[in-house]
């Protein structure tokens, strides 16, 4: 076995993002070495695995290196089937990925050459389209198209006057759908497709800039130097959209013929829509990244974002119709009572959300606070009083603290959650109540019912589902979000300008270990609100003394070596290693002044290696 074949064996296994990556990398290794079979084994192997890793770049990737796999041994068609998966379940994929599907679909049609130059020329005005030079010599050497670099570009190359089959018509006008991204690649599908049926006697792709200076791009046939600025009467004028600064239309005119003039018209159609339906997922992704779709879990009021209040938020809402008892847990200032609410507001229950808190009332008071008392029962009573669980009729009654309720007063509430009845002081029959009951403690109950400080029987009826709140300091990366909503409502509140957070600041309060959760959060950002002018920055020095402390002072930071870097170990090592990674890919792009070749150097990674990083990472 070959150096090579041994470090990819020993690579992770291949369960690792950056193995799974290396196993795309081993497939194209056997495919260039001829050796296709084992290059579907592997790609086989791997899809299961990538498929879970939810990278939909890698995905796609590995479908059409297995696909061109399969065409290679002899098995077309079930490539052909793997390659459909590609669009099938990504509509709208970028146009290095277009490019690469149609150089697989080139290797796929042996049995019709045409077809194949087909697919590998329009492969090749991608590439060419986004600077890909190895890959543009690739298809070349593979379609017989030369390897000369400079060779006139297919971009603006005649297309080839044959009348093209039914089926390249059709694959020619589903790539306009994907090709729409880029106008110039736009106009030369568009162009070939009108010439090629006879539907255009001249088509001519034009651009223009600031200025309004115009010329010509692409032309069928050659034109010369004069830009007209319409097309003939008969003639159609089609925007393809801008790029950069630039923005594009084919200038058409129709063959002398009605046929001529109706697939025009079709065409037409079909370019506008596809330009239309690109602007639109251009505003919906921009829309997204400004302003999120509000889920059904977001629509309940919390803020979150780690995957572990996620899947809480998840639960909360499937748990919600029932009426069952719901126990949670979690330290305090955790966030039990919004989650409470939380489940409140998504049961739909007409009731009202009725908190209580078992430690604000003397003991001997708590039986009548709970379950009332009649007219008269006591000296005193001079009114019936209805008490908290009939208030909270047809809603939810949220017991805080229900570790620190008096071990006598247990039995009754026992009695409530398992007959839905309740007997007030002084009353003679058990009354019926519509109330559901959410329980939350931060006491370690298995421990108090070992103790006999708590019944083992009302423990079980409480915990009939049991939700945990998980600390902030385990869900860190939801203290940007909690900080803007928080700061928000302050200044809302207060009727004034909200402050805002310097980057340096929103470090110390994301890495602070927050005992007291996001309570203690809530009550150091009132307390910047209140003190802070309506508008101003919030600083390091402005924090408190106790999280101002928890970070490197100032002067050391300032300390550092430009080569030093500080990396905080009570933090997951995914957020480490994105940290680490984010840090120098910026230097590097930094002491470049952008030059990505030279930022890879530095950073010893290819090009390649570079951009799927920074694809990765967010950092475009």
């Amino acid at each position: 076995m070959s150096r090579a074949s041994q470090l990819s064996d020993n690579l992770e296994g291949g369960y690792s993002y950056y193995g799974l990556w290396h196993l795309h990398t081993r497939v194209k290794w056997l495919l260039a070495t001829n050796r296709p079979d084992e290059a579907i084994a592997v790609a086989l192997d791997a899809l299961p695995r990538v498929e879970r890793m939810a990278d939909r770049n890698l995905i796609e990737r590995m479908q059409l290196a297995g696909a061109e796999a399969l065409g290679a041994s002899g098995r077309p068609l079930d490539g052909a089937g793997l390659l459909a998966a590609v669009f099938r379940d990504n509509p709208d994929p970028p146009l290095d990925i277009v490019a690469e599907a149609s150089r697989v679909a080139g290797c796929l049609a042996v049995d019709d050459p045409d077809a194949a130059r087909s697919h590998f020329d329009r492969a090749l005005r991608v590439y060419e389209a986004l600077g890909q030079r190895t890959a543009c010599r690739d298809i070349r050497r593979r379609a017989g198209l030369g390897t000369d670099p400079h060779a006139l570009p297919t971009c603006v190359r005649p297309a080839e006057p044959a009348m093209p089959t039914a089926a390249r018509v059709i694959d020619a006008a589903a790539a306009v759908t994907h090709l729409a991204v880029h106008p110039p690649l736009l106009g030369v599908e568009l162009m070939g497709l009108l010439t090629g049926t006879r539907a255009a006697g001249r088509a001519t792709l034009v651009e223009e800039d600031t200025t309004g200076l115009r010329r010509i791009v692409a032309a069928q046939p050659e034109a010369g130097t004069h830009v007209p600025r319409t097309a003939s009467p008969q003639g159609a004028e089609i925007p393809l959209g801008t790029l950069g600064t630039r923005r594009y239309e084919l200038l058409v005119e129709p063959c002398a013929s009605p046929a001529a003039r109706t697939t025009l018209l079709g065409v037409e159609r079909m370019a506008r829509a596809s330009v239309a339906l690109t602007r639109l997922r251009r505003d919906d992704r921009e829309r997204a990244a400004l302003w999120p779709e509000h889920t059904p879990e977001d629509q309940l009021g919390l803020v979150y974002a780690s995957e572990a209040m996620a899947e809480l938020v998840k639960t909360t809402r499937r748990i919600a119709p029932s009426t069952a008892t719901v126990l949670i847990t979690g330290e305090t200032g955790a966030g039990k009572e919004v989650v409470a609410r939380a489940l409140h507001q998504a049961s739909g229950r007409s009731g009202t959300f009725l908190p209580f808190n078992c430690t604000t009332v003397p003991r001997d008071m708590l039986d009548s606070q709970l379950f009332g008392y009649r007219r008269g029962a006591f000296t005193g009573a001079v009114e019936e009083y209805q008490g908290l669980i009939r208030s909270a009729e047809h809603g939810t009654l949220f017991l805080d603290e229900i570790g620190e309720m008096p071990l006598e007063l247990q039995p009754k509430l026992l009695r409530f959650l398992e007959a839905g009845e309740i007997l007030p002081f002084g009353e003679t029959r058990p009354i019926h109540v519509d109330v559901r009951i959410v329980a939350a403690t931060n006491a370690d109950l298995d421990q108090l019912v070992g103790e006999g400080r708590f019944r083992e029987d009302l423990y079980y009826r409480l915990n009939v589902i049991r939700l945990r709140v998980p600390p902030l300091r385990e869900r860190r990366e939801e203290v940007p979000l909690l900080v803007q909503s928080l700061l928000d409502r302050f200044a809302r509140e207060a009727q004034r300008e909200a402050i805002r957070v310097s980057e340096e600041a929103m470090e110390y309060l994301a890495l602070y270990h927050w005992p007291g959760n996001a309570r203690q959060l809530g009550n150091e950002l009132r307390r910047l609100s209140a003190l802070a002018e309506p508008g101003a920055v919030v600083m390091p020095e402005h924090l408190s003394p106790e999280i101002a402390a928890s970070r490197p002072s100032a002067a050391a930071a300032r300390a550092l070596g430009a080569a030093e870097l500080v990396v905080r170990t009570d933090q997951p090592l995914a957020a480490a290693t994105e940290h680490v990674e984010r840090v120098l890919i910026a230097q590097a792009l930094d002491q470049s002044e952008g030059n990505l070749e030279r930022a890879a150097q530095l950073l010893g990674l290819s090009r390649k290696g570079l951009f799927l990083k920074r694809q990765r990472l967010g950092i475009l």
